[in-house]
């Protein structure tokens, strides 16, 4: 049942970031004012992080699930009141509102995976789950951009409300083996702060870790929402198609769906859940990420900003889908909400500096060609450090020398 409550959930959600994107773009006219929206999408959950991963830690996982996906539904309504760019900012506070929870969902459904999967079917489960939320990209961003280019954003902002109420039915029906007992705690706001702190030091005592985490907010900082903004600006302005070009935005968006959610699992067919083959398989989505970039660049036409985009996804796929499974395998059970909560903090943030960043140089009249380019360039410095770090964790160290 989490599993389809995802289904439907991610759904709406694609619904909701097409229709709002092309609302903002078509409302402002400013590059600038659309990465706003992606800095308000990722800044939101980075703010709520701390205390979700504290509220995944501490409460009835699956109760946190229901109640989010409740609230977000009744948020989402709101969105049916913005109609014209004096509205706009009400657009932005309800956006921030709704992420605000989502930080709470996503932290708190990562965490309860092991909870209710064996050890030996995590893995499988951890694949599908992102191969869902890949598949309901591709799925939801076209079929929200036919709907918001077709019938209005404003339909498609029913349908996204519409969607989180019935998730929250569905999620409820889920059954944990092992619930959350700690609601008798200290529920103090020192209390709260501690436990995230408890889990950030853990982070800092362990620097694979803590790498690991920082590989999200890496894959947002350069080939998600970073690269959203810049596609965003490509269907706006250079192939337009649909209602405020709402359908070119959910292509492009599919296609990136499609790279994500098919790579991993292909790939994982010769990696398993092996730690020694998931590390340098995180470095090859870097590469191939970067290559995406570089073809997208090029713009010569649709198809080719589209094959961009899949081969984009391929390399958002291995980061995203393998970073995770090294978490789960290496989090402690007692702190994992809160690990999560901080790499998820470090994605949102990093995918806010990105959006904003991109909006910003967009708006000063810098080609879309060049941006990704220098995208792409500036993509190999993570890669080349998580390539150090892999190729160090490998080399035996004297004291295996010596016992060898």
């Amino acid at each position: 049942m989490l599993w389809l409550g995802q289904i439907v959930s991610l759904f709406g959600d694609w619904f909701n970031l097409i229709a709002s994107a092309a609302l903002v773009a078509t409302l402002t006219k400013s590059g600038f004012a659309v990465g706003g929206l992606f800095m308000v999408r990722m800044l939101a959950p980075f703010l709520a992080s701390p205390i979700a991963g504290v509220v995944a830690d501490r409460y009835n996982r699956k109760s946190v699930l229901v109640w989010t996906d409740v609230l977000r539904g009744v948020t989402v309504f709101g969105f049916l009141l913005v109609r014209d760019a004096s509205w706009v900012w009400l657009l932005y506070a309800l956006t921030a509102v709704q992420l605000g929870i989502s930080g709470f969902f996503f932290t708190t459904r990562t965490a309860i995976l092991p909870d209710i999967v064996q050890p030996r079917g995590l893995g499988t489960a951890n694949a599908i789950t992102s191969a869902t939320w890949s598949i309901m990209l591709a799925v939801g961003a076209a079929a929200g951009g036919l709907v918001a280019g077709t019938l209005g954003v404003y339909v498609a902002f029913v349908i996204d409300g519409l969607t989180f109420f019935l998730s929250a039915m569905l999620v409820a029906q889920i059954s944990v083996d092992r619930l959350r007992q700690s609601q008798e705690g200290d529920r103090t706001a020192s209390a709260v702060v501690g436990e995230y702190l408890e889990g950030v030091r853990l982070l800092r005592r362990s620097p694979d870790m803590l790498l690991i985490t920082l590989h999200k907010a890496m894959l947002m900082l350069f080939f998600g929402s970073t690269f959203q903004v810049v596609q965003v600006a490509i269907a706006e302005d250079l192939f337009a198609v649909g209602e405020r070009g709402s359908l070119g935005v959910g292509v492009l968006f599919c296609m990136v769906g499609i790279g994500t959610g098919i790579c991993p699992l292909v790939v994982r067919r010769f990696t398993g859940d092996r730690g020694s083959l998931l590390r340098p398989a995180i470095l090859f989505g870097y590469l191939i990420g970067g290559i995406g970039l570089v073809v997208a660049s090029l713009l010569e036409d649709v198809a080719v900003v589209m094959i961009a985009s899949l081969i984009v996804g391929c390399g958002n796929g291995l980061l995203w889908v393998f970073s995770t499974q090294l978490l789960l395998q290496l989090a402690p059970a007692e702190i994992r909400g809160r690990v999560f909560a901080s790499e998820f903090a470090f994605l949102t943030l990093a995918s806010a500096a990105g959006a904003g960043i991109a909006g910003l140089v967009l708006d000063q009249s810098v080609g879309v060609h060049h941006l990704l380019q220098w995208m792409a360039g500036i993509s190999l410095v993570p890669a080349v450090v998580w390539a150090v770090w892999t190729l160090a964790r490998s080399m035996p160290n004297d004291g295996d020398a010596t016992a060898g």
